[in-house]
């Protein structure tokens, strides 16, 4: 892949530079590490956990917290931590490297985010160390594969709202990678996969040391990881090749289903190398050397045949959308901490991770190509056949099968600079502990598409003539202008293009933006007030930050091509935040928590957010909790100030596939969004049944202000099928009345609400009563989440979308795990599953006397969509040699091979990529099969 010389040379010395002062500290440190090992691990008597700023021996916080252990997350064996987040029930529709191959124009592509309650990724945050990184992407996500993976000694994600703890953004809740700060020793692993298939082929290793210097005063980290992965950039899996779409009813007739859901559907306006679409030539197309055919038309609906030649018309369209993105990343971590005095330490951290990716979107396609009966490649049978017809033109669409398929190979780069100190001092009587921090944090990318081409460019050369002077195939512009460079295409057939028309009309868009964070924070807590029913704690703090970004795109890049169209994005914000909080023990068994925080935008003013909860144990083995929060999400780079995004696709007017360039832009007048949550719950430790806990927890959040924008699907079903005129404003077309531009607005649309239950139990256990061979530790883990509702109301429409698993939130998601430790054996069995559904709660199911369908609720031949059950299961074998600790691991995911479930959304059916992607819902099904891991793990 190519990139940027000048990035490349920064960011080597850069990580040079990193590594090699986390190394000298290493060495330097090396030979006090045997020294002072006993010192090295001390018990901590109070932990901060996350969705609160009090550290406190004991406290239960009334919002959930789900704790995902280094130990346990090994055991599963995923590629990366957020694999195995993603697993949980509670988090749904994460963006993923797989996932977000489509995201050619905006810069997302190859992220992983994390997304809780299905409420979207940027009502997550996500935390490293309590803290906040910088972004990797204007749309505000950050790749968690930015951390070091294997000092991560915990995950801990909160399933509730905790603005007034951290301020924007935690609407849905709050992940934290904890940081494993006191390491000691020095450990590797390397890591093999692929699937069943044979393809996907990935391998990471890492190296990690840890170790304390100046007698214990002193400890570093230093932390090293490489990963690579084979692409499978099409979906040539026997799932994908029945056809099976959500289409417009050929059945027009009074009582029929509007839409139906069928196998042996296929495209009716193109061919991989041309079909003539009118005249008394339609369905002529044209094949391997511009051999010229006839297609069996099936039953037409827009842009869809049911039958016929379907699979010939679709054949280099489907699939075309990438499996496996193909992947290279590093990342390097430092940190060095040390004790000035009793009571101060101050520590310096440094990370600098980069990823490359190339993944493909689709095969492009065009149609409406208007062919003139001169034109030179014109094969000699079609062009007597229209002097015969007295037809001078006619019109053809394509999936330009000698063309390449339209992707991304993207470039980023995320550096980030911390320093702090933190301690204790003793002041009127109170204990108080204190720290602060400075943080710089940058992300550069190379966002560059995969050739494309260039709309002027291929217009001129598909125009391609004879020139009566000598003979030769030019294009017809080139007869005025003998200048202008253009290069003659042939568009008939398969095989037929030249290399030289492709280098003509083909270019890389690219765009390069840089992302900067700078935060400044200082926090005080103590315990040692005294109350009348026990210490009552109190935190405080503030915080600076600053967001800002900008970029470069060449002149030639911003407008005219099938795909980019770049634009740069610029902007900035200053957010100035001051918090308090405080735990107050009410009576016996019962805490009260509350917190307020006070945060001033630069863009859109003042805003205040709270939290007021309450925790109460009658008795040891159950305890009750209940919360209220108030919080925000602040409109991110791309809300606020986004250029104008402009993408190519088509939608669905009036049954016909129409093309158009969707042009997003910003809103720097977009307001905060406030979302009011409540939660109630109730955790059952039985003293009767040592080491059993369950949990049952009840949500409700209501956002207001919803930061999004109405879709173009969306903005041409209001115009044409709705009548909201102020919809049809902002679709575009030129004097001939073809549309062009449909643009979208950022903006505060009603509001989102999300209802639902999680449901949590786990056992632990010794088996030596059962049996003495078997005498090893069991743990049994069940978690549940259940949608019960999950609304956008963008003015126009109100869909529930809980149920429907054409969404991210079906009725049921749930994962079963059980782990066996026998030493040195260990094996884990896990199964994934996700209940039956719809595909949509506003369509109505039915083959005959249908009720009239009235935008949006249709009806349909079958809305029902199986839900799926996925067996993974792992084993690791303990060993030792020569005083190092390793260890064995093989892990298959997806045991059985259980092929995704089909899902046609008719919501998409006039879309270009359509045909492309899989008909399935990624974010909820398995599509790369049964997939196997194996590795090992050393430690010194």
């Amino acid at each position: 892949m190519k990139f940027s010389k000048s990035i490349q040379l920064t960011s080597n010395a850069r990580r040079c530079a990193l590594a090699t002062v986390s190394i000298v500290a290493l060495l330097g440190c090396g030979s006090a590490a045997l020294a002072d090992e006993a010192a090295a691990g001390s018990d901590l008597e109070e932990v901060v956990v996350t969705g609160s700023r009090i550290a406190r021996d004991g406290f239960d916080t009334p919002t959930p917290v789900n704790v995902l252990g280094a130990q346990e997350i090994a055991a599963s064996a995923p590629a990366n931590i957020a694999d195995f987040v993603n697993t949980l029930p509670s988090v749904a529709g994460s963006i993923t490297a797989a996932n977000s191959s489509g995201s050619l124009s905006n810069g997302a592509a190859g992220i992983s985010a994390l997304n809780l309650r299905a409420l979207g990724t940027g009502r997550t945050l996500v935390l490293f160390d309590g803290q906040r990184s910088v972004v990797s992407a204007s749309t505000g996500q950050v790749d968690t594969n930015t951390f070091p993976q294997s000092l991560i000694e915990r995950v801990e994600v909160v399933t509730g709202g905790a603005s007034s703890a951290y301020g924007s953004d935690a609407v849905g809740g709050v992940v934290n990678f904890i940081l494993d700060k006191d390491y000691t020793g020095l450990k590797s692993s390397l890591e093999y996969g692929e699937t069943t298939y044979g393809d996907g082929e990935n391998w990471k290793y890492n190296i990690t040391a840890g170790a304390p210097f100046a007698g214990g005063k002193g400890h570093a980290l230093f932390s090293a990881e490489w990963v690579g992965q084979s692409g499978v950039q099409t979906i040539d899996r026997d799932w994908n090749k029945s056809g099976y779409f959500a289409v417009r009813n050929t059945d027009l007739s009074a009582g029929a289903p509007y839409y139906i859901t069928s196998k042996n559907v296929g495209i009716g306006i193109y061919t991989p190398g041309g079909l003539i679409t009118n005249t008394a030539l339609r369905g002529t197309y044209f094949g391997v050397n511009s051999t010229v055919n006839q297609l069996a038309y099936g039953a037409t609906t827009g842009q869809w045949m049911i039958g016929g030649d379907w699979a010939y018309s679709i054949s280099d369209m489907l699939g075309s959308n990438t499996l496996i993105p193909e992947e290279d990343r590093s990342s390097y971590f430092g940190r060095v901490s040390y004790e000035v005095a009793p009571n101060i330490s101050v520590f310096a951290q440094a990370s600098w991770a980069k990823y490359e990716g190339l993944s493909y979107y689709i095969k492009p396609t065009q149609t409406g190509i208007v062919i003139q009966r001169d034109n030179a490649y014109l094969p000699t049978a079609v062009r007597n056949q229209m002097t015969a017809l007295g037809i001078t033109s006619f019109q053809m669409g394509t999936s330009n099968v000698d063309m390449p398929a339209s992707g991304s190979q993207m470039s980023r780069e995320t550096e980030r600079y911390v320093v702090g100190a933190n301690g204790d001092f003793e002041a009127f009587g109170l204990d108080v502990d204190w720290d602060a921090y400075y943080q710089h944090g940058k992300t550069t990318t190379h966002e560059q598409l995969t050739p494309t081409w260039n709309n002027a460019r291929l217009a001129l050369a598909t125009d391609a003539v004879v020139n009566p002077a000598n003979g030769q195939i030019v294009c017809r512009s080139t007869l005025t202008n003998p200048t202008n460079g253009c290069v003659p295409l042939n568009r008939f057939g398969q095989g037929v293009a030249s290399q030289a028309a492709l280098s003509y009309v083909l270019g890389t868009p690219y765009r390069d933006q840089e992302f900067t964070q700078d935060v400044a924070a200082f926090n005080f807590s103590t315990n040692s007030i005294e109350g009348w029913a026990g210490p009552i704690s109190l935190a405080a703090g503030a915080e600076f930050r600053r967001e800002e970004m900008g970029g470069f795109v060449e002149a030639q890049y911003m407008s005219g091509w099938k795909y980019g169209n770049f634009r740069v994005t610029s902007g900035k914000y200053d957010v100035k935040e001051a918090y308090i909080e405080t735990v107050v023990p009410l009576f016996e068994g019962m805490d009260f928590n509350g917190a307020f925080r006070l945060t001033d935008y630069s863009t859109s003013g003042t805003v205040k957010t709270w939290k007021a909860g309450l925790t109460y144990a009658p008795i040891e083995d159950i305890h009750f909790r209940a919360s209220a929060s108030r919080d925000i999400r602040a409109a991110n780079m791309s809300e606020l100030y986004d250029a104008g995004t402009a993408r190519s696709n088509s939608v669905n007017i009036a049954g016909v596939s129409t093309p158009f360039v969707q042009n997003l832009q910003g809103n720097p007048n977009a307001q905060p969004e406030v979302a009011d949550g409540y939660g109630v719950g109730m955790v059952v430790s039985p003293r009767w049944i040592p080491g059993l806990q369950a949990s049952i927890d009840y949500y409700d959040i209501k956002v207001d202000g919803v930061i999004s924008f109405v879709t173009a699907q969306q903005v041409a079903d209001y115009c044409y099928i709705q009548k909201v005129a102020s919809y049809c404003s902002q679709l575009v077309f030129n004097g001939a009345g073809v549309l062009q531009t449909i643009n979208l607005y950022y903006d505060n649309l009603n509001s989102m609400t999300a209802k639902g239950l999680d449901i949590e139990a786990s056992y632990r256990t010794s088996l030596a009563d059962l049996a003495s061979w078997g005498a090893g530790d069991l743990v049994l883990r069940a978690m549940f989440t259940h949608y019960i509702e999950n609304v956008t109301d963008d003015g126009v429409t109100a869909i529930d979308q809980a149920g429907a698993n054409t969404s991210a939130t079906p009725d049921w998601i749930y994962r079963l795990s059980a782990n066996y430790d026998l030493e040195p054996w260990s094996f884990n069995v896990t199964a994934r599953g996700i209940s039956d559904g719809k595909v949509s709660n506003a369509y109505t199911e039915c083959l005959s006397s249908c009720p009239a369908s009235v935008a949006p609720y249709y009806t349909i031949n079958d809305n029902s969509v199986e839900g799926a059950l996925y067996w993974d299961v792992s084993a690791s074998y303990d060993f030792e040699v020569a005083s190092v600790k390793g260890e064995g691991f093989i892990s298959i995911k997806n045991l059985f091979d259980t092929d995704p479930v089909l899902v046609g959304n008719p919501a998409n059916l006039g879309a270009e990529n359509t045909p492309g992607y899989p008909q399935t819902n990624r974010s909820l099904y398995d599509t790369n099969g049964r997939t196997f891991r194996v590795g090992i793990r050393l430690e010194y």
